[in-house]
């Protein structure tokens, strides 16, 4: 039945694609691209830290190494500011002009607990530029070629916090919930014409921005376990593709409660 094939194409074999991973530098972004230069893939990897990326392809030039692949996987750093729209269309032409680029996860992102007592317009709007706007940034270098060619791509990293209001959350929220839906409607567009758009909603991943929680995380996963679920997903086609399903499951869940109800549990569960 047609209701039940996967919604994007599966991404399972990596051997010789061109992927672009942009916030790459730590996180979820780095343990995705290592592993897909682990599964054979040319790997270009962005971020604002220099530092950050030139680690990242000496980790993976060793592992290449000691694996003795030879089927072309290799990482290429490409480092700029997301939040520059020029920067992302130079590394997008430089790039593009090697290989076509068949896959571009966005997890380029920033993180600050806040709440309405403490607003401050400058938090708000950082975050709207690097989590909202950068994805712009890198959608309009990307997308002229791939509708051209009719193929690739599109991952967006969201994240659950975007599913509803969450104390903490002021700031990023809204931008990963932006993010949810302009990849529904990438996806509604973009699916007629053979590129394929994911949006990826992980739960709480051990990364240097969750390290600012001051509260028990649930179903804390690592870098690498987050991965390892994102690459099973594209490889299923799935569209969307959230994780661990043991705290994701009550998060959307959520979405359908009342918001009388939904208040209240969250002042309860919370304290705040």
């Amino acid at each position: 039945m047609s209701w039940l094939k996967p919604l994007n194409p599966q991404l399972e074999d990596w051997r010789g694609k061109t992927a672009w991973v942009v916030g790459a530098s730590s996180g979820i972004g780095r343990a995705t691209a290592l592993a897909l230069i682990a599964r054979g893939a040319r790997v270009a990897v962005s971020a604002r830290s220099r530092e950050g990326l030139d680690s990242l392809a000496a980790e993976s030039a060793v592992g290449l190494k000691n694996a003795g692949s030879g089927d072309g996987a290799c990482v290429i750093v490409l480092p700029f500011d997301v939040t520059d729209r020029d920067a992302v269309a130079e590394a997008h032409a430089r790039l593009e002009a090697t290989a076509p680029i068949d896959f571009v996860l966005c997890c380029a992102g920033t993180y600050k607990p806040l709440r309405a007592v403490d607003f401050d317009l400058q938090t708000m709007l950082a975050h709207q530029q690097v989590n909202y706007v950068g994805v712009l940034n890198v959608l309009d270098a990307v997308l002229p070629s791939m509708i051209a060619r009719g193929a690739g791509h599109i991952a967006l990293t969201a994240s659950v916090a975007g599913f509803r209001g969450l104390p903490q959350s002021l700031a990023y929220g809204p931008t990963k919930a932006a993010l949810t839906n302009l990849a529904e409607v990438l996806h509604t567009d973009l699916e007629p014409r053979g590129i394929g758009v994911s949006v990826v909603q992980p739960g709480f991943v051990e990364t240097p921005l969750t390290a600012q929680n001051e509260f028990k995380m649930p179903a804390l996963i690592t870098p690498a376990q987050a991965a390892d679920k994102m690459l099973q997903g594209w490889a299923r086609g799935a569209f969307e593709i959230h994780f661990p399903f043991r705290f994701t499951f009550w998060m959307k869940l959520l979405r359908i409660v009342p918001y009388r109800l939904y208040f209240a549990a969250v002042r309860r569960v919370t304290g705040l």
